[in-house]
């Protein structure tokens, strides 16, 4: 199955840590040149020179997805770099890395709300407006957007979360329906609960095995559990597949 994107290129957002950096690197090893757009540059830094020591193309760029003129630049460099962008993964997003509250409703701070949309639904809007016209030209593209399980189930003391994961639920299927006419696939993945976090400490641990009980498939979730199904959505392999979502959370949430 090795070399389904040979001669692509990839922009993976939040691609410095975590389950982006595994995309990244399930990315480069089909053989894609990869854009990691990374908030933390370091952590971009890092996770772009261990491929390109592999003998993987990549490169980093600092990126705000929160911000337009941010995202616009760096999908400008990425053309500048390679010359066309075929898939993007939009992975960034207020969780684990940059952390989130977990509190009743009610108690939810309207900043950390507002953050919340702007990172995880507004990036993911400003994403796909920079890189679409690209696609467009090209008459190809792939978009694999991040939801979540937690939209389709629900889950209590993180509904800013939950919502912005719902959001891009109905975000795929819309911009699928507008798009497809331009050879464009738009794609979404629903994470069960992983174990993403690099250092956990007990209590996301104890969190993490939690979810096991509620699973089919009794483990704990990893990053590398979702490249699969990322591959399967940026590959030609789902050429014919477009504003779905897939669940893959050990068979705690079937629908």
């Amino acid at each position: 199955m090795a070399g389904r994107l040979e001669g692509r290129v990839a922009i993976v957002t939040g691609g410095g840590h975590g389950i982006g950096k595994a995309y990244a690197r399930g990315l480069a090893g089909e053989g894609a040149a990869v854009v990691i757009a990374e908030l933390d540059g370091g952590a971009a830094s890092a996770v772009a020179g261990s491929l390109a020591q592999e003998g993987f193309k990549a490169v980093a760029i600092e990126t705000d997805v929160a911000q337009w003129e941010s995202v616009a630049a760096m999908v400008r460099r990425a053309i500048e770099r390679f010359g066309r962008i075929d898939v993007l993964v939009n992975n960034a997003a207020i969780f684990a890395t940059v952390p989130m509250s977990r509190a009743p409703f009610d108690q939810i701070d309207p900043a950390e709300w507002d953050r919340m949309m702007s990172v995880n639904l507004r990036g993911t809007w400003f994403a796909c407006r920079a890189v679409v016209p690209h696609m467009k030209t090209q008459r190809y593209g792939k978009i694999v957007n991040i939801s979540s399980g937690t939209a389709l189930k629900g889950s209590a003391s993180r509904i800013h979360y939950v919502t912005s994961k719902a959001g891009i639920l109905g975000f795929t299927r819309t911009l699928a329906r507008e798009v497809g006419e331009h050879g464009i696939c738009v794609n979404c993945i629903a994470p069960g609960s992983t174990l993403s976090e690099e250092a956990p400490d007990a209590d996301t641990l104890k969190m993490r095995n939690a979810a096991v009980s509620d699973r089919a498939l009794r483990r704990v979730q990893k990053p590398e559990d979702l490249v699969g199904a990322m591959l399967f959505f940026a590959s030609p392999d789902s050429d014919f597949v477009t504003g779905q979502t897939l669940v893959v959370d050990g068979g705690s949430c079937m629908h």
